[in-house]
């Protein structure tokens, strides 16, 4: 994963394809409209974006390292590019299965 998020460009471009695929699966699969597709898909990651942030953070605990004014829970490392596709893994799979429960439920 770290490979993966070593970059900006690399991981928008991770980010892009599996979205994409997920997307296409989406439309492809469950008949859903291009535009319905991305729409659910950009609620349920932005939904989970909040719940994979905190994951993993430890607060910066060398006084050399803190800033004056810092918050003193503000995490040392944030690892934001590997939670970007972290949480663009789980969102897909949260898609999918919520696409394959809505017929289920009459939705």
């Amino acid at each position: 994963m770290t490979a993966l998020a070593r970059s900006t460009p690399a991981t928008l471009l991770v980010v892009i394809v599996l979205v994409a695929a997920f997307v296409a699966v989406g439309v492809s699969q469950f008949k859903l409209t291009i535009g319905g597709a991305i729409a659910l898909y950009f609620v349920v990651w932005w939904t989970l974006l909040f719940a994979v942030l905190p994951l993993r953070n430890q607060p910066e605990t060398r006084p050399s390292h803190v800033v004056p004014g810092q918050d003193p829970g503000a995490p040392a490392s944030p690892r934001l590019r590997e939670k970007a596709i972290w949480t663009t893994l789980v969102a897909g799979a949260a898609f999918l299965v919520a696409l394959a429960v809505f017929p289920l439920t009459g939705l």
